[in-house]
């Protein structure tokens, strides 16, 4: 399947801002995503970035990123099922011989009935049972293997405003770029996760509340100013 080219990045694009989620399906150099899998184009970032394609992949709730190799717009065909293979004719019953010798026989007068010998009782089979860990015909159940879930690393940043930011990584690509987020739930964050975390992050919140305060007292002060001002101007 062929990569995104520039015309078709240029309307997905257009589409993202007419308020539509194109449709894209995963190339053979997508990573972590099969093959021919659909997904919807959420949102398009700076190409400088890298993978700076935000999919979310068909049947899942989470948007990663991807480059322009690892996309298409080209639907794959479907697969043909693989025929079954032809069961073998039935074979035909074999016909009785000496079925007019038989015939013959029936026109001579019967005879008198041998005794007959009793027939030895048949002995019974003994019962097989299955192995633990086989099935009834024989064969092992095959064991379930557990997929491996890959790691990510949660960042939080306090910058020198006092405003925070979060990102997510993993080892492969960047699944949420900085994104800014609230020093009141960064605090409550801390308190929920460790003792000694909130012990850290508190005085970084703390200084970044003192610089709130010494701005808005000094905004205050240039506000009664200008109101002294403007009342001299008034008088």
């Amino acid at each position: 399947m062929s990569p995104l080219s520039s015309d078709e990045l240029r309307s997905i694009r257009e589409e993202l801002k007419a308020g539509t989620t194109p449709t894209v399906w995963f190339t053979s150099s997508a990573v972590g995503v099969q093959e021919g899998r659909s997904g919807k184009v959420i949102a398009l970032n700076e190409p400088a970035e890298g993978d700076f394609i935000q999919v979310r992949p068909a049947g899942s709730k989470d948007v990663l990123s991807f480059s322009t190799a690892e996309i298409t717009q080209v639907k794959p065909p479907r697969k043909k099922p693989t025929p079954e293979p032809a069961k073998p004719a039935a074979k035909a019953p074999a016909t009785k011989p000496n079925q007019q010798a038989g015939s013959a026989a029936s026109e001579k007068p019967a005879e008198k009935p041998a005794a007959k010998q009793a027939a030895p009782a048949a002995k019974p089979r003994p019962q097989t049972t299955a192995k633990s860990g086989e099935s009834a015909a024989g064969r092992r159940t095959p064991r379930q293997t557990k997929q491996s879930i890959g790691g990510a690393v949660v960042t939080l940043t306090a910058g020198e405003d006092g405003q925070w930011s979060v990102e997510v990584t993993s080892p492969k690509r960047k699944l949420v770029k900085p994104t800014q987020v609230p020093a009141n739930a960064v605090a409550q964050a801390a308190k929920l996760l460790h003792d000694d975390v909130a012990a850290a992050v508190e005085p970084l919140i703390e200084a970044a509340r003192e610089q709130h305060r010494a701005r808005v007292e000094q905004l205050r002060a240039e506000l009664e100013a200008a109101q002294a001002a403007l009342h001299e101007l008034d008088g």
